[in-house]
């Protein structure tokens, strides 16, 4: 199997028109301890205060709090890290969780009617790793890839109705079309190392449940670019949708108009 080392910087940048005077802040910005992937190094740089856990998803958290006055917060996660590409996408995982628990939908996943009417086109009640790659080609081509086009809590039928998005927006759709035969689909966020095209290294896939012959589990798909997990992908974390598995999520007292800014740069250092 190939194996990369990727090398990951991930700067976030929050000014405000007026002092704040407290922020919290949910941090996913540490990859997930996975068959498929193993920290060399890795740090995350910001002021105040940072209280580490796993959550229920097995996902590496901080919660991050600034209890005084301040008008811009700088959060850099960076670091190393080995990964390598998994067979036919699998991700077999050490979770205790059921799979039944990411057939429930959420706001962003919801499907409705019209999901389900695209979804009758292009899903059968027990589908093969094969068609799961031909939904998300089936997808690509009904959402066009826009940046811009929609925002973080925009929800699946938004993006299908507009007929575009982003991978958020695919993997939202992705995961909705699957609740409409109650298959387990759940939402990945990390990074892509975007070799030598432009694109985006900050990223979004799904992984989707499959009984197979020889094998029953998680596979883990790119929507996007409607092909399987490898070697160019590091995990942070996993959740129903983008609300549970967004990198930095937060509240804030006080500040007015808030700017942010994000540069991600991903390389592999062996190519």
């Amino acid at each position: 199997m190939k194996t990369s080392t990727l090398s990951i910087r991930h700067e976030t940048l929050y000014r405000y028109e007026k002092p704040v005077g407290y922020t919290l802040q949910l941090l996913r910005l540490t990859p997930r301890a996975e068959h498929s992937q193993r920290i060399q190094q890795w740090q995350i740089t910001s002021e105040g205060k940072r209280q580490s856990s796993l959550d229920a998803f097995g996902n590496s958290s901080d919660m991050f709090t600034l209890a005084f006055p301040h008008q811009e917060i700088r959060i850099v996660a960076s670091g190393l890290v080995e990964v390598q590409s998994a067979d036919r996408g699998r991700m077999p995982d050490r979770l205790s969780v059921s799979p039944l628990a990411f057939t429930v939908p959420s706001r962003l996943t919801e499907p409705t009617e019209t999901i389900r009417e695209f979804s009758g086109r292009h899903l059968s009640a027990h589908p093969g790793s094969s068609q799961f790659i031909s939904l998300a080609e089936a997808i690509c081509s009904e959402v066009s890839y826009q940046s811009g086009a929609t925002a973080t809590e925009s929800a699946a039928d938004e993006a299908l109705a507009l007929g575009k998005g982003v991978c958020q927006d695919h993997s939202h759709l992705f995961i909705a079309c699957c609740h409409t035969v109650g298959i387990p689909a759940r939402y990945v966020s990390g990074y892509l190392d975007p070799g030598d095209v432009a694109h985006s290294a900050s990223h979004a896939w799904i992984d989707v449940w499959v009984d197979e012959t020889d094998y029953s589990g998680w596979i883990s798909i790119d929507v996007t670019h409607a092909c399987l997990q490898n070697n160019r992908y590091c995990r942070l974390a996993v959740g129903r949708d983008y609300e549970s598995a967004a990198p930095i999520r937060g509240i804030r007292r006080g500040g007015g108009t808030e700017s942010m800014s994000v540069t991600v740069k991903v390389r592999d250092i062996g190519r």
